[in-house]
């Protein structure tokens, strides 16, 4: 059964699990005690901190451990902005960052402190003059993913780094999805990872904090890890996660040039197999494995669960497989359709024949979709009326943008249809449909229940 989800986690490299294997043998013992067998624990220590120093491209002392990339964010985060509270409380992030640092940034305002949250273009990535509009006198921290974990998009990483050293604001680089392909680029102050996204074993993180930096860590401290991550630390998996960062960096320019190939095969193939896909992120400046579309009128939790009876296991930023019914915060940020959305990320071995497959399952799994939703290409109709306004209150994605596409037909061209729903996917959706469409977007009015969205029909 292929497995496309690698973006979420990788499979266990083999590197990492034979050394996982071999230091649970070797790494049992307290690495701070000076006996035999911790002297044997801080060896291994040492040389894992070492290797994984040597790929993140710092000092090994400048480079800790923690229980997951989400501690390492939250770490990474909290301590940078009580290191420079001297400064001021204000945060800059781009408005696609990982639901860590979102979540890490609500804390900080939570406590009073301030956030701007800088704008991403359809493609996903920031501008450098994005970045320096953002920064204030009293900006603390700034934080930028070193690429998208949802779209793939690679962000410009150095520029933004340069004019944060021009303001004197550290840069935080989230490098959970880029670090197994190679070094982030650029004067970064903090970086964080995790493990498992390379395919390392999961509870690992790596918290990196360039020396010169003010940092104050928020929690209670030992001696462990320069008191940024206290506790005893899983040795074995940390052996683990160095000893495969080692093994897929020394792979990584390969496999990233292989897996394009069938990246490109899919952003290329997808909007011919299946009608009505939109097929987002940057396609030049991306991750080597990863790829996303979105599917108009396509529950998205329907289509994976078809996907994963055929055999196939990806990943969607739909609504529809959401409890909270809200888009992915990345495709809302990029203004791009969300309905339909799947994820597909390669891991290191996927073969073209099963790319091949997936491709030859998709038109059907989401033609199945369609089809029970009772959506088929619409009847020559006469127009009925030069404007109409839809109920759509309580309907769900896709069925909002579904009873639009059904009644623009029935008004004439340069007549309007008005779609009144309360499904928060509607202010994203509907304006994509309209570019897809080629029908246009009039504009949003409140109502007493939920939204208004008119769109005047153009063809």
């Amino acid at each position: 059964m292929p497995y496309f989800d690698s973006a979420s986690a990788a499979p266990l490299h083999p590197v990492a699990r034979q050394a996982l294997q071999a230091s649970l043998d070797e790494g049992w013992a307290d690495p701070a005690r000076l006996y035999r067998e911790g002297r044997r624990a801080r060896l291994l220590l040492d040389a894992a901190r070492e290797a994984a120093a040597e790929a993140v491209g710092c000092r090994a002392d400048e480079l800790v451990f923690t229980p997951s990339g989400t501690h390492a964010v939250h770490t990474g985060v909290a301590g940078a902005l009580a290191g420079r509270r001297r400064v001021g409380g204000h945060l800059a992030m781009s408005a696609v960052e990982h639901s860590s640092v979102l979540h890490a940034a609500a804390t900080h305002e939570a406590h009073g402190g301030t956030v701007t949250e800088v704008p991403v273009d359809r493609y996903g990535a920031v501008t450098a003059a994005a970045w320096a509009d953002a920064l204030l006198p009293k900006t603390a921290l700034a934080c930028l993913q070193s690429a998208n974990h949802e779209v793939g998009t690679v962000q410009p990483v150095a520029e933004v780094a340069e004019v944060c050293a021009a303001a004197g604001v550290p840069l935080l680089v989230d490098a959970a999805q880029s670090l197994g392909w190679g070094p982030v680029e650029g004067a970064w102050s903090v970086l964080t990872a995790s493990a498992h996204k390379w395919g390392g074993p999961p509870g690992v993180g790596l918290l990196a904090v360039r020396k010169g930096v003010r940092f104050a860590p928020q929690h209670p401290s030992d001696e462990r890890e320069s008191g940024r991550s206290p506790g005893f630390a899983n040795l074995p998996a940390i052996v683990a996660a160095a000893a495969s960062l080692r093994a897929v960096r020394a792979e990584a320019d390969a496999e990233a040039a292989r897996l394009s190939v069938l990246v490109d095969r899919i952003r290329r193939r997808v909007v011919r197999l299946v009608p009505d896909v939109e097929v987002v992120g940057d396609a030049e400046r991306r991750l080597p494995h990863l790829v996303t579309f979105s599917c108009l009128y396509v529950d998205g939790e329907t289509l994976l669960h078809e996907l994963d009876r055929a055999g196939f296991s990806v990943s969607s930023g739909s609504s529809c497989t959401s409890s909270t019914l809200t888009p992915s915060h990345v495709l809302r940020a990029m203004g791009v359709l969300s309905e339909g959305n799947v994820r597909v990320s390669l891991p290191p071995g996927t073969t073209a024949e099963e790319v091949n497959a997936f491709l030859e399952v998709l038109p059907g799994a989401v033609a199945g979709v369609r089809e029970r939703l009772g959506v088929s290409h619409p009847p020559a109709v006469q127009p009925v009326a030069d404007t109409l306004e839809l109920d759509a209150l309580g309907l769900r994605c896709p069925q909002p943008v579904i009873e639009l596409a059904r009644a623009i037909f029935r008004v004439p061209v340069g007549g309007t249809v008005t779609v009144v729903s309360d499904d928060e996917v509607a202010r994203l959706d509907i304006p994509a449909w309209c570019a897809m469409r080629g029908q246009e977007y009039v504009g949003e009015t409140p109502r007493p229940a939920g939204s208004a969205y008119t769109v005047r029909r153009l063809l």
